[in-house]
C-alpha cells in the first residue's frame, strides 16, 4: 500500500491567516462580520448545521478551513427556489453536496415506504425540511446559481449510490448518483484525504476535468478518452471472473481495472446486478482494490480504489479542531435531536470489520479500523466537561459503529493487504484478528478518572462474539459501562437468515448474556441486556420466524419497536432482495436463489412474529400458524404462541404491554451515523 501524502503536510492556502472562525459562515451577514470578500468552498447540506465532529458538513468544512480554505455552509436550504443557493455567492473554488448524515431516503421513508413526520437532523425533530434524493437537487440548484463552478458530490449518499444500484423507494435500478447529479466529481467514504487534496490542487489552477487519480472518487469518461495505461479485465458476463492470466505476476494487478456490467443491463438483468454487486464488494480493501468501469449509456464511469486509512495522529487533529460542539446560534433554543444524542458521547475510532450483509458502515467508511489516540480522546471528555452545555458528569458513550473494534485489526499487516474476505468475523472470527480488548479497558478506566466524570455508558452496540474473547473486557464493561441495559444485535436464531446476514450464531449470544447476568450479578446490579431483531431479511422464511417468536417467548422477551429490513442502496442484503441471488458466493445461473420476504404483506407477517405478544397481531398470526399446519401453537398452553380467537376485542391494540423483568422500550437513537 503506498504512502499517503500527511493530511496535514501541505502548504496552507493564503487565507489562513483569516482563520479559525468561531462558526463556519452561514449568511452573507456572517461574512461580512469576517470580512470575508468570498468562500473558496460552500458545503450545501440537508442536516442543520451542528459544528461538532458527528456531522460530516463540521468536519469537512473544519478540515478545509485548517488547510487555509475559506469555507460557508448552506443547510436545509428551500429547493424549490435557486436564491437560497447565492445566499453566500459564488465559491472561488467549488460546492460539496451532500445530504447530511443519512442518505436522504433512508431518512425520510420508514422501511414500509411510509413517509416520516419527524427528522432528527433539523431543529425541533421537523420533517420535511430536505428533498427526496437530495444530492441530485441540490446539486442541479448549485449548477443553476452559478454556473461553471465545479460540483463535487459526497457523504454517505453520494458513497451508496457511486454505482448502478437498486433502489428500493422507486423499486428500480437507478443510474449512479453521478450521472443524475451531472456533478464535475464523486468523492465517497470518509474523504478527508481526497477533499484537501482536491482543495488544494484547484486552489492552484489545476482544471477539475484532468483531476483523475483521486483515491475515493469517480468521474464520468467521455468515449474514446483514455485514462492512462490500463488493462481492462472483463467482468461483464454472470460467473465471469476478474482475474488476471496465471502468466502475469501480481505486479501487474497494480494497473488493472475491472469492468463491470453495464447500468441497461444490470437493469435488465437481475443476474448481472447480483454478478456487479460481487465484484464491488471484493474491491473494497484499499490494500489491493482495483478500480472499476461501468458503462452508463455512451460514457463510462470510473471508479478509483477505496480512500487510504487514516493515521491515529491525523485523526486526532480531525477531531481537536476548533469545533464550537453545538448548533449554529442561529437555532436559538431550538433542540436538534440527533445533536441531543450525541452532545456528551465521544467518537473513539472509524469502520467495521464485520460485514454484516444489511449494514452499510463497510461501504462508507471501510473494514479497517481507524483508531484515535487515549490522551485525544481524554482531552475530548475535558472538553465536554468544560464547554458544554448541561454537562452533569455523564459521558453517554465511548464507542462508533461497534463499541469494542476499538485497536482490533489484522496481526499481519501484508496479509491484511492482500485479503479479500468480506468479513474478519464470520464464519468464523478469523485466526489472524487480533482480538486482545485491554487498550479498550486501559481507555475505559482512565476515562473513569478525568476529573468531573461520575460515570462513562457504552451506548454503542457490542460484538458479543468478540467480546467471547476477552472476558476481562465484559467483566469490566458489566461491572462499570452499563446504565441498567446493554444492547447487542444477534439479529434472529435461525441459521439461513443468520447465514445470509454473516452473524453469529444464537448460541454465542447465550454464553455472553450468561457471563453478563454473572457479572452483574457479582456488581451487585440489576441490568439487562436489549437484544436487536430484524425480520423480513433475505434468507428468512416463515419457519424462521416461527422459531424466532417461540424464542423470544422462552425468554420472555417482548419487543416495543422491531426493524423490517431495509435494503439500502449497495449492501449485500439489498442486493440478495433484489435479485434473489447470493453475492457472497459465485454469481451462475444455475446458482441456488435465496429466499427472500417481499410484499406487504409477508413483510407484515414477519414484523408480527417479533411481536407475538400483541393482540392487534394475533388474528393475522392465526391465519398464518394455521396456514402452516402450526395449529398446535395456537390455545392457551405453554407451548402456545397466540390465544384461541375469543370474539371480543381483538385486532385492536391493546397499548403499551407489560414487559417481562427488565426489557425495556427499544428505542433506536442516532448518532449522527447511519447504522443501516
Amino acid at each position: 500500500m503506498e504512502s499517503p501524502q500527511q493530511l496535514f503536510g501541505y502548504r496552507p492556502y493564503w487565507a489562513k491567516r483569516l482563520l479559525p472562525v468561531a462558526v463556519l459562515p452561514r449568511t452573507r451577514e456572517e461574512m461580512d462580520l469576517l470580512q470575508w470578500d468570498a468562500c473558496d468552498v460552500i458545503i450545501v447540506t440537508g442536516d442543520a448545521y451542528v459544528d461538532h465532529p458527528s456531522f460530516g458538513m463540521a468536519v469537512i468544512g473544519r478540515t478545509l478551513e485548517e488547510h487555509g480554505f475559506r469555507v460557508g455552509i448552506i443547510d436545509q436550504p428551500a429547493w424549490d427556489s435557486v436564491e437560497p443557493f447565492r445566499a453566500l455567492g459564488r465559491p472561488t473554488l467549488f460546492f460539496g453536496i451532500t445530504s447530511g448524515n443519512m442518505d436522504s431516503m433512508v431518512n425520510r421513508y420508514t422501511a414500509d415506504r411510509r413517509l416520516r413526520s419527524d427528522d432528527a437532523y433539523t431543529p425541533g425533530g421537523e420533517g420535511g425540511r430536505r428533498p427526496d434524493r437530495s444530492v441530485v437537487v441540490y446539486s442541479q440548484r448549485c449548477r443553476e446559481a452559478y454556473s461553471g463552478v465545479p460540483i463535487i458530490i459526497g457523504g454517505i449518499e453520494a458513497s451508496l449510490r457511486r454505482l448502478a444500484h437498486y433502489d428500493y423507494w422507486s423499486d428500480k435500478v437507478r443510474r449512479s448518483v453521478l450521472v443524475d447529479a451531472r456533478a464535475d466529481l464523486l468523492l465517497y467514504g470518509n474523504a478527508e484525504r481526497s477533499v484537501v487534496a482536491l482543495a488544494h490542487r484547484l486552489a492552484r489552477g489545476e482544471d477539475i476535468a484532468t483531476i483523475r487519480d483521486l483515491r475515493g472518487s469517480a468521474f464520468l469518461l467521455r468515449p474514446g478518452e483514455a485514462q492512462g495505461e490500463w488493462q481492462e479485465l472483463d467482468a461483464t458476463e454472470p460467473g465471469r471472473e476478474a482475474t488476471l492470466p496465471k502468466a502475469e505476476g501480481r505486479g501487474q494487478r497494480e494497473q488493472c481495472v475491472v469492468r463491470l456490467p453495464s447500468f441497461e443491463a444490470v437493469r435488465s438483468d437481475k443476474l448481472c446486478y447480483a454478478h456487479a454487486s460481487r465484484h464491488f464488494h471484493l474491491e473494497t480493501n484499499p490494500g489491493n482494490a482495483r478500480p472499476l468501469l461501468q458503462r452508463h449509456g455512451t460514457r463510462d464511469l470510473w471508479v478509483n480504489p477505496p480512500p487510504l486509512p487514516l493515521t491515529t495522529a491525523e485523526l486526532d487533529r480531525i477531531y481537536e479542531l476548533p469545533y464550537s460542539r453545538s448548533p449554529h446560534p442561529a437555532y436559538r433554543e431550538a433542540k436538534i435531536p440527533a445533536y441531543e444524542m450525541i452532545r456528551f458521547s465521544v467518537n473513539i475510532m472509524r469502520g467495521c470489520f464485520g460485514g454484516c450483509t444489511f449494514c452499510s458502515i463497510t461501504e462508507h467508511e471501510g473494514r479497517i479500523i481507524q483508531n484515535r489516540s487515549q490522551a485525544s480522546i481524554l482531552r475530548e471528555i475535558e472538553q465536554i466537561r468544560d464547554r458544554t452545555p448541561g454537562y452533569h458528569g455523564h459521558i453517554s458513550d465511548l464507542g462508533g459503529p461497534t463499541a469494542n473494534m476499538y485497536r482490533l485489526r489484522c496481526r499481519d499487516p501484508e496479509i491484511e493487504r492482500h485479503c479479500r474476505r468480506l468479513s474478519c468475523t464470520f464464519p468464523a472470527i478469523c485466526p489472524q484478528l487480533q482480538t486482545d480488548h485491554q487498550p479498550l479497558v486501559e481507555l475505559y478506566r482512565a476515562a473513569r478518572e478525568v476529573d468531573g466524570v461520575k460515570r462513562v455508558f457504552i451506548a454503542s452496540g457490542v460484538r458479543y462474539d468478540l467480546a467471547l474473547r476477552d472476558r476481562d473486557y465484559i467483566k469490566e464493561l458489566v461491572t462499570h459501562h452499563v446504565g441498567g441495559y446493554l444492547k447487542v444485535a444477534p439479529e434472529h436464531t435461525e441459521s439461513a437468515p443468520l447465514q445470509a446476514m454473516m452473524k453469529p450464531g444464537i448460541e454465542l449470544y447465550d454464553q455472553f448474556r450468561l457471563l453478563f447476568d454473572r457479572f452483574s450479578q457479582e456488581a451487585g446490579k440489576e441490568q439487562y441486556l436489549i437484544p436487536y431483531f430484524i425480520s423480513a431479511h433475505p434468507g428468512t422464511g416463515d419457519h424462521d420466524m416461527v422459531a424466532l417468536a417461540l424464542w423470544l417467548k422462552r425468554q420472555k422477551l417482548r419487543l416495543d419497536q422491531v426493524q423490517n429490513f431495509l435494503p439500502a442502496p449497495m449492501a449485500i442484503a439489498t442486493t440478495m432482495y433484489h435479485s434473489g441471488r447470493n453475492p457472497l458466493l459465485r454469481v451462475t445461473a444455475a446458482a441456488a436463489a435465496v429466499v427472500v420476504p417481499m410484499g406487504g404483506r409477508v413483510r407484515r407477517i414477519h414484523k408480527a412474529f417479533l411481536r407475538y405478544h400483541d393482540p392487534h397481531n394475533w388474528p393475522l398470526l392465526r391465519q398464518v400458524l394455521t396456514r402452516m399446519g402450526r395449529e398446535a401453537l395456537i390455545g392457551s398452553g405453554r407451548q402456545s404462541l397466540v390465544p384461541a380467537a375469543t370474539g371480543g376485542g381483538e385486532g385492536k391494540s391493546a397499548g403499551p404491554q407489560p414487559k417481562s423483568k427488565g426489557q425495556p422500550s427499544r428505542k433506536k437513537s442516532r448518532r449522527g451515523r447511519s447504522r443501516r
